[in-house]
């Protein structure tokens, strides 16, 4: 037990500089948007919705299926919030629990002592794991493992009762046989939350079955017959059958609910499996599997995303990268052989005691290379069997080489792409499970070399070396951690390894941090990398955009559609653009085509359907300001059919209040007006539109106090105090209507039409020298603007500013010449002049 608590706290140990870490990469979307986290969505919803929030049977869902996963960031959401600090804190915890169920595992196999010890001290500081720990969707893996390990110790307990009843002769024997197949339940039911956490965890099935094969049953090629058709061993293969058929059953039940259909993926994001050329992919395919054991090895080079170039496709025979293939698949298959062989000549006593005796704890133990039959075939029936409670010897090391073979590639299947293409190239955390193997084999390897060294200083020299990786395990394992402190640091990390991928989400990084010229280089860096990458382009798109850039936006969110013609948002982008540059019919037709875009097979059909419905919103806005109000509300309704549940509807709601209001459909207006208000009770457009609609129809006092409440809002936004301001105008409360309009101007100095109705309401409280003020602030804000000069000349007019109202009346009719209204201001404020003896200029 030492031995585990002592992994355990290394394991804890090594992680705490992540307790303050921030949510990074796919952190975002599995948690900080992740509708299913929300308390006001259904619990049941989990069981419905992938890991990333998106429906199972939808096209589009990748069809990672871990509600206890999600159940756990749900309870870290509801307990705290999105502080990342508890997420952290439940991960780290998690793998030091699961470092302590690992050691405990490796004691059986290694005994108690420095073998164990090693193994779990790999296993704990092991750099490959910091993704998995680091990270908080990491978790899945982490979790998952847990469960593993508890599955695999249940069944390892079951075997050792199974083996005790059958030879059990006592009236005692009921109870333990009961004990023995509630065990193998504890065990199928582990496995089967081990899978509900994460789908690699069903292959503790496979795991469990190589333990019982290679570790108790001691298996051998010559065995083989013996122990699978033996009559003495029913028990076994009834235990191997139902392993066998739970896993049918489990991976039947997640094919069925997911839909009975693969995920798909984007060719980025597993190049190989998008290949034509069936050479690409098979020599890619193979050499992925050497790629991930060299990670093992040596994690020297770590990522955050291996997609994309980051490992260029093995396209030809001659690639060098072959040679770690063969290198891979070859010392893979010795080691098996060297594990499956059939051995004999074990009875030289004398080599036995001089060279395979090892001291654990005090007593002396095996080695690892003599042979014990399996269940029911011991010479001396005296003898205890090494499987047992009380066991004085450990498996053999060719057993234990196998179980760790099996350890480590067993789980890896899911990956490998060989029975279904997955979303990665390499992920470092679906290495977290496999890695028990990697560090078990290294600890028995170690072993098996500490035996066969005679004297004391290449012992101590192999100790040393042993401790040697352990540090600098750790040491590496520490400094990783600090590149997944944050978002900026971790794609950093990453732009040596996939350069791509690393300067777009280092982009979006600065762009959020306000470095728009650095945010622009790092896309355009991006772009150099991988030019046709559709969320580069419109993420570059955005940002020039949000900088008043928008004919070089208008480029990119172009290009963006090339690439990807279902990106929703660069529609979005691109109508609201050609709208402000007075396209309306480009504008129309790219909202429509936007709208009919379909959501199958779309990584995230949530922002798309948002997109979507953002793209009719601004369509129906359009169509209203045109004076198309049955077209507008048509297009609105529309909008509110294909809403997705996180969309912010309050805006939509209002609009359509709007438009009935233009229609003079008033109680409908009302309807859809409250609606907005029951959306967001904050937000402030509801309440002036609403409190409008009130003062129409009589209801002053109520009126009045959406106005204030809207003030209450939104106490710096001057708009608020402009309408309250014309409210208060209507009912000839002059003073103060003119104090919101000064208040009004005053906070929105730099809006035209707060400026532009404040001054009109200061003239019409006859105010004029105010009024004056402010349409001349009017006019510099829109100086082209004919309205404005107009509305400047007539104030200068009654001011007695003669000359300079004729100037502005001037100014007016130059940039409309046929305007009726400036025309005759202009011929009156002749008259005046004349009379007056003034100087004017000639008139039209």
């Amino acid at each position: 037990m030492i031995t585990e608590l002592v992994c355990g706290a290394v394991a804890l140990v090594l992680y705490l500089n992540t307790l303050n870490a921030d949510f990074c990469y796919d952190d975002s979307r599995a948690i900080k948007t992740n509708q299913d986290l929300l308390p006001e969505t259904p619990w049941i919803n989990i069981l419905y919705d992938d890991f990333w929030g998106t429906l199972l049977t939808h096209s589009g869902s990748h069809k990672s299926f871990r509600p206890l996963c999600t159940l756990s960031f749900r309870l870290n959401h509801a307990l705290d919030g999105l502080r990342p600090w508890g997420f952290h804190l439940v991960n780290v915890g998690l793998h030091a629990a699961a470092t302590g169920v690992f050691t405990a595992l490796c004691r059986p196999l290694l005994g108690g002592g420095t073998w164990s010890l090693l193994a779990g001290l790999l296993f704990a500081s092991h750099p490959v794991h910091t993704e998995a720990v680091a990270g908080v969707v990491g978790r899945a893996d982490v979790g998952a493992a847990l469960l593993f390990l508890l599955s695999l110790l249940s069944y390892v307990r079951h075997c050792r009762l199974r083996s005790a009843s059958r030879d059990c002769q006592t009236r005692g024997c009921g109870g333990l046989r009961a004990w023995t197949w509630l065990w193998m339940l504890g065990s199928l039911g582990c496995a089967a939350s081990s899978m509900l956490w994460k789908e690699q965890g069903v292959t503790v099935l496979a795991v469990s079955a190589a333990y019982d094969l290679f570790i108790f049953q001691r298996l051998r090629f010559r065995q083989a017959a013996v122990i699978l058709f033996g009559k003495r061993n029913t028990s076994v293969l009834l235990s191997l059958s139902i392993l066998a058929c739970w896993g049918v059953l489990l991976l039947a039940t997640r094919l069925y609910w997911m839909g009975n259909k693969p995920p798909n993926f984007s060719n980025s994001d597993n190049p190989a499996a998008d290949s034509p050329n069936i050479l690409t992919r098979t020599l890619t395919f193979f050499y992925l599997p050497a790629a991930n054991a060299w990670l093992l090895l040596c994690p020297n080079q770590l990522s955050f995303d291996w997609s994309m170039d980051a490992l260029p496709l093995v396209r030809t025979v001659a690639d060098w990268r072959n040679l770690h293939t063969v290198a891979f698949y070859a010392g893979f298959s010795l080691l098996a052989f060297f594990g499956l062989r059939d051995i004999s000549g074990h009875s030289s006593k004398a080599k036995e005691d001089s060279e395979n005796s090892l001291v654990t704890n005090g007593k002396t133990l095996t080695n690892g290379h003599s042979y014990d039959p399996p269940d029911g075939h011991h010479n001396n029936h005296n003898t205890t069997h090494p499987s047992l409670p009380g066991a004085s010897t450990l498996p053999s090391t060719e057993n234990v080489v196998v179980f760790s073979l099996g350890l480590l590639s067993l789980p890896f299947i899911p990956a490998t792409n060989l029975f279904f293409y997955v979303g990665f190239v390499i992920a470092e955390r679906v290495l977290y499970i496999p890695s028990m193997g990697f560090c078990l084999l290294v600890a028995v390897g170690a072993r098996a070399l500490y035996i066969r060294l005679r004297t004391r200083g290449p012992r101590g020299m192999l100790l040393g070396l042993c401790t040697g990786l352990v540090l600098v395990y750790s040491i590496k394992t520490v400094l990783r951690n600090q590149d997944w402190s944050n978002e900026e640091m971790l794609y950093k990390s990453g732009i040596s390894v996939n350069p791509a991928k690393a300067w777009g989400n280092l982009g979006n990084v600065l762009k959020n941090q306000g470095q728009m010229a650095k945010a622009e280089r790092a896309y355009r860096n991006a772009l150099y990398y991988r030019g046709n990458m559709a969320d580069m382009l419109y993420n570059l798109g955005l940002l020039l955009q949000e900088n008043d850039r928008s004919s070089e936006a208008l480029h990119y969110y172009k290009l963006a559609i090339g690439s990807r013609p279902t990106l929703a948002s660069a529609y979005l982008n691109t109508g609201i653009i050609l709208t402000n540059q007075g396209s309306l019919d480009e504008a129309k037709r790219t909202f429509v085509t936007c709208a009919e875009i379909p959501d199958e097979n779309l990584k995230d059909p949530h922002a798309h359907k948002s997109s979507v419905t953002s793209c009719l919103y601004n369509l129906g806005k359009l169509l209203h300001e045109q004076g198309l109000q049955e077209e507008a509300l048509s297009v609105y309704k529309k909008a509110v059919q294909k809403m997705p549940r996180q969309f912010a509807p309050q805006s939509l709601y209002n609009m359509m209040g709007e438009a009935y209001m233009r229609l003079n459909r008033l109680e409908e207006a009302g309807h859809w007006y409250r609606k907005s208000l029951g959306a967001k009770p904050d937000h402030i457009p509801a309440h002036l539109t609403y409190a409008k609609l009130l003062s129409i129809i009589g209801q002053k006092t109520q009126a009045e106090h959406y106005y204030i409440k809207a003030i209450q809002l939104g106490p710096s936004k001057g708009n608020c105090y402009m309408h309250y301001g014309q409210f208060l105008l209507e009912q000839s409360r002059l003073v103060e209507a003119a104090e919101m309009a000064e208040r009004a101007a005053e906070l929105d100095s730099s809006e035209f039409d707060v400026v532009f109705s404040a001054a009109h309401m200061l003239r019409q409280a006859s105010l004029n020298e105010a009024a004056e003020r402010h349409y001349e602030r009017a006019a510099k804000l829109r100086p082209d603007y004919p309205a404005a000069l107009m509305n400047l000349g007539a104030i200068l007019h009654l001011n007695g500013r003669l000359q300079q109202a004729e100037a502005n009346y001037l100014r007016a009719l130059q940039l409309k010449p046929d305007d009726v209204i400036t025309r005759s201001n202009l011929r009156k404020l002749w008259n005046i002049m004349e009379r007056q003896g003034l100087r004017t200029t000639q008139g039209p």
